[in-house]
């Protein structure tokens, strides 16, 4: 426990020792406001966060990979990795460090856009309920990409590509579950695939939850697949310290 907390802690405080986090926050609280409020919010009269969960989905996959791609690639690149491994921290307590670490700065980020929440219960009554259950999908779909490009960035030594194959990845979970995308694969593949696409896809689990319909399907979902992208960065990395 130990040596997951000094791994967690140093990884924590790299994210506030340099400008990364300052900047990340602010473009991730300037695109979550600017697309909740540019389609007349006001004019519609209805109190409600819809519209913000509604664009989490596309924002994180392009914003969670920016913080996951420097987790293993930064400390390959640099050579540091093999003095990490020197230390007495086992890859386990050293993947699930770097991963709550950062799970836990993307917590912070969503939990600044509290101003949202003020104004929507200032101009009207909303069911707090639905907005409780909105913010833990997305605690769980941003720990399902955050996985993912944790995995990645341990299979590549540059940032750039680590970045560009879980925003390809973390897109094509996304989007399957699109109606369009649905309605398009539909139209050759029979109804059971087409049923499967749809279950793998993030944006099916998280409108079910955002909802308020808390399934042990959905929440099983976001865990199962963090643990699995996590498995297979330990494994990764576990066979190249092996050489």
């Amino acid at each position: 426990m130990n040596s997951f907390l000094a791994v967690f802690k140093r990884e924590l405080k790299s994210y506030f020792t340099t400008p990364l986090a300052y900047v990340f926050l602010v473009i991730f609280l300037f695109f979550s406001g600017y697309l909740t409020f540019k389609e007349s919010f006001f004019e519609m009269r209805q109190a409600d966060m819809r519209t913000f969960f509604m664009n989490l989905p596309l924002l994180f996959v392009f914003m969670v990979p920016s913080t996951a791609m420097r987790l293993w690639a930064e400390e390959r690149k640099g050579g540091t990795i093999e003095l990490l491994f020197t230390l007495p921290v086992t890859i386990t307590q050293a993947v699930l460090g770097k991963f709550f670490a950062a799970w836990l700065f993307l917590t912070i980020a969503l939990a600044l856009t509290f101003p949202m929440v003020i104004t929507v219960c200032y101009i009207g009554n909303p069911d707090i309920g639905l907005i409780i259950t909105g913010y833990l999908g997305s605690f769980l779909m941003a720990g399902g990409i955050l996985a993912i490009g944790c995995f990645f960035s341990a299979i590549s030594k540059n940032q750039v590509i680590s970045f560009v194959l879980s925003v390809v990845a973390c897109a094509i979970l996304v989007f399957a579950g699109m109606p369009t995308t649905l309605n398009y694969v539909s139209t050759f593949l029979p109804d059971g695939l087409v049923s499967a696409i749809e279950g793998m896809s993030f944006q099916t689990h998280f409108e079910s939850i955002q909802r308020g319909v808390l399934n042990f399907t959905d929440i099983s979902y976001f865990l199962l697949l963090i643990i699995g992208w996590i498995a297979a960065c330990g494994i990764v990395l576990d066979e190249r310290k092996a050489r």
